[in-house]
């Protein structure tokens, strides 16, 4: 009997050439292209023009005095009544102290819409590198409780006579020094805002 000859698999000699070369699909470009654009749209909206920054800037002064506007006028009347106090009659005296009280009301965020908007306003991106939502917290805390204090003490003394008299106007003093300290704050932040941006509105007014 003859035994089977045995026969391994066939040679196959080992290729020695490069790795094969997959093509990139043409629709990976399209998407990569695609990613692109919007990296650079991103990229120009982070980076606002000079123009647009104005333009922004312009608006954040035009809303802060219309938010801080009436309460601030408040102040400025109260603040000529005191001046005018001796020359001031019976009745008008009544009115002014009335007209103070009611200052104080309104300088109140709970009593007044816009100051209450102004506790919600939101600064434009564009604005971002001038720290501007310091200025609306501090014109926020100028009108309250500042500028509440201010007016408050402004009817205290208008209606005091002798020795009180002249602690309302002591404490008036006070609260006033802490009012201009608060507007000394938010202007000059502005003011840098301004002179970054090329902005032509003006500053809120802020008697004191």
């Amino acid at each position: 009997m003859q035994t089977p000859t045995l026969t391994g698999p066939p040679h196959v000699p080992l290729r020695h050439g490069r790795w094969p070369v997959h093509k990139t699909p043409r629709w990976l470009f399209a998407v990569l292209a695609v990613a692109l654009a919007g990296a650079v749209v991103v990229g120009l909206a982070h980076h606002p023009s000079q123009a647009q920054r104005a333009a922004d800037m312009n608006g954040f002064l035009h809303d802060m005095t219309a938010d801080v506007g009436s309460c601030a006028a408040g102040v400025g009347e109260s603040l000529t009544s005191l001046h005018r106090a001796g020359a001031l009659s019976s009745s008008d005296l009544t009115t002014a102290i009335h007209e103070a009280s009611y200052g104080a009301t309104n300088c109140m965020p709970a009593n007044n819409e816009l100051l209450a908007d102004l506790t919600q306003y939101q600064v434009s991106e564009s604005l971002a590198s001038y720290h501007l939502d310091r200025v609306v917290q501090g014109l926020v805390t100028w009108a309250f409780p500042d500028a509440m204090h201010v007016q408050a003490d402004v009817a205290a003394t208008l209606g005091a006579h002798g020795p009180a008299r002249v602690a309302a106007l002591a404490k008036l003093q006070v609260d006033l020094r802490r009012l201009d300290g608060q507007r000394a704050y938010v202007d000059k932040i502005m003011q840098t805002a301004v002179g970054g941006t090329s902005a032509t509105a003006k500053l809120p007014v802020l008697p004191g």
